[in-house]
């Protein structure tokens, strides 16, 4: 029986798979907790071992302070990652998760591993940014930010006293996102596919292209029907191309 190390404080397996040929390591958007991808780890279970990443300042560790910079949350995952490649790991990160995931593939393939795909879903490109300020907005401008992207839990909306709870941990995420610019040049080794809604208000079909340019091993786009968060209504289509992507992998290496 396999063994795998253990980050109780950034990593969450709601379907542990230690058998499983790969490990898919899911990082949540702006707002958003692991408990998001309950749903990804149920329906990959058992083929592949999912590793959802809790961000600081929300639910069980609701009591740190939230980030500051999308760099403070790469260098946390890439340290809480140390012994979870021992199979190929994928990375597959939502709107602020995206850049996230960039940066530690990034960090993870100067030390020598590194994912063997990306998937940047529902965000443009790194090097590709917008004059945003939803973090200097006072609480009621920054919840009807969520409520108009619709990815945050509708019970949280409504819940005045949760809501007033997790708002700071939100604004942390806003102005890591916001303020974060990527190095000039920027790239990752490993291929890229990206997502992205048809509809989305934050991302163009053609800035989410330009991910094209931040990869040396190619780079595929899938449009999707629907807005910044298509992946919560099109969750089938969205697992269909995960499932590709892992059936290829296995017929690549020879693995059962």
């Amino acid at each position: 029986m396999s063994t795998t190390p253990s980050d109780d404080l950034w990593i969450r397996r709601f379907r542990p798979s230690p058998d499983a040929a790969d490990r898919l390591v899911c990082f949540p958007h702006a707002g958003g907790s692991a408990s998001f991808y309950v749903p990804v780890a149920t329906a990959l279970s058992p083929g592949v071992d999912v590793l959802a990443i809790q961000y600081p300042g929300r639910q069980d560790r609701r009591s740190e302070p939230g980030p500051t910079s999308i760099a403070e949350l790469a260098d946390g995952v890439t340290a809480a990652l140390a012994g979870w490649d021992d199979r190929p790991l994928t990375f597959f990160g939502h709107s602020m998760g995206a850049l996230v995931a960039f940066e530690t593939a990034r960090r993870m393939e100067r030390a020598g591993s590194g994912p063997v795909r990306l998937f940047a879903s529902g965000r443009r490109a790194p090097s590709r940014t917008r004059d945003e300020h939803v973090h200097t907005l006072d609480d009621d401008g920054v919840v009807a930010e969520l409520r108009a992207l619709a990815g945050t839990d509708a019970q949280v909306l409504q819940d005045e006293e949760l809501l007033r709870m997790v708002l700071p941990a939100i604004r942390g995420d806003y102005r890591a996102v916001e303020t974060y610019r990527c190095e000039p040049g920027a790239r990752v080794r490993c291929p890229v596919t990206v997502l992205t809604g048809d509809a989305d208000p934050r991302t163009t079909v053609e800035e989410a292209r330009a991910w094209s340019g931040h990869t040396d091993a190619g780079c595929d786009l899938r449009v999707f029907s629907g807005g910044h968060f298509f992946l919560s209504e099109r969750p089938a289509e969205v697992l269909a191309v995960l499932t590709e992507h892992f059936a290829a992998s296995c017929a690549t290496t020879g693995r059962a």
